[in-house]
């Protein structure tokens, strides 16, 4: 038996019977939500180990679901969505969601993503930081807080974006490749998807840098990848 609990947040019956179905069958434990509300307080009372989010939800906007849930927690979430242009998924990400898959989809595709975050749930898990705090100039990660601050004042970042820019700053002045981080944040299904790495780049440079168009932290390497500069 599958360990993980998933709360299933959808208001279209059909929709969320085909979910339901597929996680049964694949021996995931469950349960369900069907407004927004509802999913809120069943991520705070449940504590489930992943969501999954429907954005169009009859009392309050998904994006607004993933807003509340991310001010007291990181759990993964999940978006399920028809909303289908760029705009809506660069929206969810920076709300805070960690993966995005457009309706109609098939269930092997949703098992794929679930199978991904739950190999990056295991990492997180297993990957121990040698040093307790890194500080860099005026920024600073709390690896036993699982917290990043700026200037003092706390990063509200999704779990990718916090093991984004925990494993740059754990590998300060090298550069590492697309292929590289992907592996270590995603896993090796994931190492050719440089398209995606760029999305979550620009998020996690949204909230860190000053002037994203001149970072001081992250500098790209153009073709190859991305390295964490040291600021004296």
């Amino acid at each position: 038996m599958n360990k993980l609990l998933i709360l299933v947040t959808e208001d279209d019956a059909p929709v969320r019977n085909l979910i339901t179905t597929t996680l049964r069958a694949n021996d995931y434990r469950y349960i369900t939500a069907d407004t927004g509300e509802g999913a809120v307080a069943e991520a705070a009372s449940r504590n489930p180990d992943i969501i999954l989010l429907d954005l169009g939800l009859p009392d309050i906007d998904g994006e607004e679901v993933i807003g509340k849930i991310r001010s007291w927690s990181n759990v993964p979430i999940i978006v399920i969505s028809a909303r289908s242009e760029d705009s809506d998924k660069i929206n969810a990400l920076d709300a805070g969601a960690d993966d995005y898959l457009t309706k109609p989809f098939s269930v092997e595709e949703l098992l794929a993503r679930l199978r991904v975050t739950q190999r990056r749930l295991a990492l997180m898990a297993e990957s121990q930081p040698r040093q307790s705090v890194y500080e860099n100039g005026p920024l600073r990660i709390d690896f036993v807080s699982g917290c990043a601050f700026l200037n003092e004042e706390e990063l509200h970042l999704t779990p990718i974006e916090y093991r984004l820019l925990s494993l740059l700053a754990a590998n300060t002045g090298k550069v590492l490749t697309h292929r590289y981080i992907l592996q270590k944040v995603w896993g090796s299904s994931w190492e050719n998807d440089v398209g995606s790495l760029r999305v979550y780049m620009a998020t996690l440079r949204r909230k860190l840098e000053k002037s994203p168009d001149a970072p001081r932290f992250i500098q790209t390497h153009i073709g190859i990848g991305y390295r964490m500069m040291k600021l004296e």
